[in-house]
């Protein structure tokens, strides 16, 4: 039976995925706001998965017997200095997810509760990959720094990227 802690754990994550899309969703408005056009698709991407992370999240509570319950989200910053602040901040809010999920996982271990522990195994190995991303993604801007061609074939390169929800 898992327990009404582990519960809201999982709610609260749920709500800060949904709340991870709208952080992603204001970076790729800068950048577009910026004609950057392949680097707000880079962020709608991110945006798009992290709403697929919180509806696993939905499903995985509604699966267990729970009520998935949707809360107020806080409102994302709008502004960033450059697109390498945007992944830094990126990198960061990763970060953060990673650890509430570690949170949970260890609310998980000490209630010997096995079903969310394998559940939150697969999101252990994508936040893994997130911030590996993220992190390659910053070299990649700090190396080009002024280089204006190499800039603009990232930017080329991000606007072909998308989302392709993975096989479960």
């Amino acid at each position: 039976m898992v327990s009404e802690k582990l519960v809201k754990a999982l709610n609260d994550q749920m709500n800060f995925e949904f709340e991870s899309a709208n952080v992603y969703l204001a970076m790729a408005a800068y950048c577009a706001s910026e004609s950057l056009d392949g680097f707000a698709n880079f962020f709608l991407v991110q945006a798009e998965e992290e709403r697929f992370h919180a509806m696993k999240f939905f499903n995985f509570i509604n699966d267990i017997g729970h009520r998935a319950t949707i809360s107020q989200m806080a409102e994302p910053v709008n502004d960033y200095k450059s697109v390498l602040d945007a992944f830094e901040q990126g990198l960061e809010h990763e970060k953060a997810v990673s650890k509430k999920i570690y949170d949970i996982a260890d609310i998980a271990l000490d209630e010997r509760e096995h079903a969310t522990m394998a559940f939150l195994k697969w999101f252990i190995e994508e936040q893994v990959e997130e911030e590996a991303s993220f992190d390659a993604i910053i070299q990649k801007l700090r190396r080009i720094e002024n280089d204006s061609n190499a800039f603009f074939m990232l930017d080329s390169e991000f606007a072909t990227r998308k989302f392709t929800p993975p096989a479960e």
